[in-house]
């Protein structure tokens, strides 16, 4: 029976002599929850945790795109698209995106993920062509202006090597690879981080009624075998960045079981990526019909993340999200490096 170590993880408190450091940051854990299939949930003290775990759980991670991962990272949502859930139509013209992608830079954004497919729950597969023609001239003109890092949001390897040429330094794929394997490969020769997400199902069915046996045990298992796949591809290990996927073929529920364990998956030994924002369980919880009323809540989901210790935090909300993580970290003594 497989055991599953979810550090208890704490921040802002003084460290306990028999803690441990959480992946290289300013978070710790002196606790350790292990999960089993069945078998409900124990506590162990940290020290008890096998060795190999131990250490993924407590390993510095190192730098992605050039961005420290000791504490959380801002990464902006840019999608240039006409039919995004939040922002669709807002951001499609080249001279839109590129102010928005200043504006976000400005705010505390440190690296933009430029997207021109909507993932939204049924949302219908975009010809390659058009999603070039929709990203790459985007990313051009921000590498032009900028050298922040671009991520290219994308399940396509024509897309992410016209992409990569443009001037973008990360691959985000919500497919993980699964939907098109040539885009590990496309990676791999351009030694670029990866993002991998967990999705049930396509954006056009993802939300018909999903179910797991246990999704936060389903999910982790997912991401492990898209890691060792990656790594098959030529990708390498410290350049994997992973993302649970919320909102990607699971119910609320499933979400906030999600979150509430997201600590799990620093056993990977990979950064996490969260992308809760402005997504329709913020609404449905704290109210907000329209995802731009969902700002407070995404900035508290936000904030959960970081002192979980996730790594990457891929918002809409730039400067809110900026300046919450600011106080959160001046209040718990340590600063945002």
């Amino acid at each position: 029976m497989t055991d599953y170590y979810r550090p208890v993880v704490r921040f802002g408190e003084a460290p306990t002599q028999q803690s441990f450091p959480l992946a290289g940051g300013l978070c710790w854990f002196d606790t350790v929850a292990v999960h089993t299939r069945g078998g409900g949930v124990r506590s162990i003290a940290a020290g008890d945790v096998p060795p190999e775990v131990l250490e993924n759980l407590t390993r510095s991670r190192p730098p992605v795109a050039g961005m420290a991962m000791t504490a959380p990272r801002i990464m902006g949502i840019l999608n240039v698209t006409p039919d995004s859930f939040s922002d669709g139509g807002q951001f499609n013209a080249p001279e839109r995106a590129l102010a928005h992608a200043v504006a976000m830079q400005a705010g505390g954004a440190e690296i933009i993920d430029v997207g021109g497919e909507s993932t939204r729950p049924g949302a219908v597969e975009v010809q390659i062509a058009e999603e070039i023609a929709r990203t790459a001239p985007v990313i051009a003109a921000i590498r032009a202006k900028s050298g922040l890092p671009i991520s290219i949001d994308t399940r396509k390897s024509a897309v992410g090597m016209a992409a990569l040429e443009a001037g973008a330094t990360l691959i985000n794929d919500v497919a993980a690879f699964t939907f098109d394997p040539k885009l590990a490969e496309v990676a791999a020769q351009a030694r670029v981080p990866v993002c991998i997400m967990h999705a049930k199902g396509t954006p056009e069915t993802m939300q018909a009624d999903p179910s797991y046996d246990d999704v936060l045990l389903d999910v982790y298992d997912f991401l492990s075998e898209r890691i060792e796949a990656a790594v098959a591809a030529g990708i390498a290990r410290d350049q994997i960045i992973v993302d649970p996927g919320i909102g990607f073929g699971k119910t609320l529920e499933h979400n906030l079981t999600l979150l509430r364990g997201i600590a799990l998956f620093h056993a990977l030994g990979c950064p996490i990526l969260l992308g809760a924002s402005r997504k329709r369980f913020i609404g449905t919880i704290g109210g907000g019909k329209d995802a731009a009323d969902r700002v407070s809540g995404s900035v508290a989901v936000a904030l959960f993340a970081a002192r979980q210790g996730v790594q990457i935090l891929r918002v809409h909300d730039i400067f809110a999200t900026k300046q919450a993580l600011d106080l959160e970290w001046a209040i718990g003594g340590a600063a945002m490096t």
